[in-house]
């Protein structure tokens, strides 16, 4: 009888509590185990390459749905150092690369497969014209835009450094910064002006005044000699500060450029100086340098791309100042009468006239007035005009008048320039605008000096260059003329303003003792400085010798 199979009852856990194993068995103890979902596809045995090559839609399809096991992933802890990951990855190219291709031409993108088709079909005379016509104006419009930028200002190139109009040297003190930010919020009360003295001979034809582009006149170059003197050279001057020298009140003489450029200093951009002294206990004269560029007229200082030419090139910012105030000059004498009898005559005669002199002196007007600047502190300015017109139509009294000119060099080169001779009859507010926008210093400064010099009107003249390749020969297009006052309130130019910076300023340096000090423009930064030089600072070697021999005959006096 065969033997039957032996059965043996497994081992069973009894659960009193609920159902199921409550422990683990012996051969499945410290085995790792990852809970998983019935849901989790089972797609891969194993990813060595991570997310690297994977697609990002399918990056979560075998991810398992019962996060927090964490015992199967691999975690490495050995110095990883020196092991170097190769980048296999293809370079991402920007939108604009990716459709590059597909933003050429037709004819650049496929020129082979053309020619090889057969498509490529001979140009006939009138294509070829046209080409030659688009290529030539291309080329054109390349060089006018030469040099420029139309990135904002944050994304261009270092712009270039200016230089300072004078050289700073080493034993030149700094006393005050001024930045002109704070310069903003000053303002006073304009003092009203009073007469002193009188001289020159002025009048005005206004025949100019019809002047437009379709009758255009050549600006002629007149021969004549113009004083531009400082105020310590000035012969009037002395007069009238000894007239003042009880005064116990502080006077302060200066010449009106130079009040107008301290008046208008917040829309400078050039470096420009003054020299201050002070004299005694009570004088302060504002001077400007021998030689220096003072006196010239800057253009297109305030545009958004100044001229950058240089060398010696005509369009160069010297060589347009030297243009710009040979206008000027030329201008406001061809505007006068020439005859005798039309002419106005002042009390006295031009003091700058002087006898060893071979040649005309141009007729300008000069006005010595006083401002009182504040309660203790007096003004004395030499001011210029132009033209005068006599009694007469509406009103019995003299106007005083000062003449500018405005010119044009190169439409084509200016930044927002437009042709002169095709807009300035239908559109003379947008020529003026554009002249605001790159000349505001210089149209400021013309403002306050006609301001100062109690002048009645402004008169502006257009003049423009015959060719734009020859700076020696201009025609005048056309005048337009305002109230001083008015045309300051139209290009936003604050006269209580201008007047507060120059109280301010003047009451810095007469706070200072006597000596010699310089008001310097920073070439590149919105401030002004106000320096303590050497007494022989700015003198020629005549004036040094001179006064050496002063010196020496004093001390000769004393010894004896």
């Amino acid at each position: 009888m065969a033997s039957k199979p032996v059965f043996t009852l497994p081992a069973i856990q009894d659960n009193a509590i609920g159902w199921g194993p409550s422990a683990v068995p012996d051969q499945f103890k410290d085995v790792p185990y990852q809970p998983f979902s019935k849901s989790d596809r089972l797609g891969k045995a194993a990813d060595w390459t991570g997310n690297v090559y994977s697609d990002k839609k399918y990056l979560n399809r075998y991810q398992p749905q019962i996060s927090g096991g964490g015992v199967a992933h691999y975690i490495h802890d050995e110095d990883d150092t020196g092991y170097k990951l190769v980048d296999t990855l293809k370079p991402v190219r920007s939108g604009y690369q990716r459709h590059r291709q597909k933003m050429l031409p037709r004819t650049l993108r496929f020129p082979r497969e053309k020619k090889e088709k057969g498509l490529v079909q001979p140009l006939t005379k009138a294509q070829k014209s046209r080409d030659r016509d688009r290529l030539r104006q291309q080329r054109r419009w390349q060089k006018n835009q030469r040099g420029r930028s139309y990135y904002p200002l944050q994304q261009r190139g270092p712009q270039k450094q200016r230089q300072a109009s004078v050289d700073v040297k080493i034993d030149w003190e700094i006393l005050q910064e001024i930045d002109f930010q704070s310069m903003i919020k000053l303002r006073i009360d304009p003092p009203e002006g009073e007469d002193l003295r009188k001289y020159g001979t002025m009048g005005y034809d206004k025949s100019y005044d019809r002047v437009n582009t379709r009758n255009e006149r050549p600006l002629l170059g007149i021969n004549r000699i113009f004083h531009k003197v400082t105020t310590s050279d000035d012969p009037v001057i002395p007069e009238l500060s000894h007239e003042y020298k009880d005064s116990e009140d502080m006077i302060v003489f200066a010449t009106d450029a130079i009040l107008s450029t301290l008046m208008t200093c917040t829309r400078s951009i050039y470096s420009w100086d003054i020299v201050a002294q002070r004299v005694g206990k009570n004088f302060l004269f504002l001077d400007k340098r021998d030689k220096s560029q003072f006196d010239l007229m800057t253009v297109n200082e305030t545009a958004v791309e100044p001229p950058q030419d240089e060398g010696n090139s005509m369009n160069s910012p010297p060589n347009l100042a030297l243009e710009a105030t040979f206008i000027n000059q030329n201008f406001s004498q061809q505007v006068l009468k020439k005859d005798d009898s039309a002419v106005h005559k002042f009390g006295d005669v031009n003091p700058f006239v002087d006898e060893d002199e071979h040649g005309e002196v141009a007729s300008v007007g000069y006005r010595y007035r006083k401002f009182q600047l504040s309660e203790n502190v007096q003004l004395i300015a030499r001011c210029e005009l132009d033209a005068v017109l006599p009694p007469g139509g509406s009103t019995d009294e003299v106007q005083y008048m000062s003449i500018k000119a405005l010119n044009e060099w190169d439409p084509q080169v200016i930044f927002g320039g437009s042709d002169w001779r095709h807009k300035l009859d239908a559109q003379r507010g947008a020529v003026l605008a554009t002249e605001l926008k790159n000349n505001s210093f210089k149209l400021a400064k013309w403002t306050m000096s006609a301001i100062l010099a109690g002048s009645h009107f402004l008169k502006f003249g257009y003049v423009s260059r015959i060719h734009p390749r020859n700076s020696t020969k201009h025609a005048i297009l056309g005048m337009q003329q305002y109230r001083p006052r008015d045309f300051a309130l139209q290009i936003n130019l604050d006269v209580n303003n201008a007047w507060g910076i120059l109280r301010v300023v003047v009451d810095l340096l007469l706070k200072l003792t006597a000596g010699k000090y310089v008001v310097l423009k920073d070439p590149n930064k919105a401030v002004i400085r106000i320096y303590n030089v050497p007494k022989n600072e700015f003198e020629s070697e005549e004036d040094a010798s001179d006064d050496e021999e002063e010196d020496a005959s004093d001390d000769d006096k004393s010894d004896s």
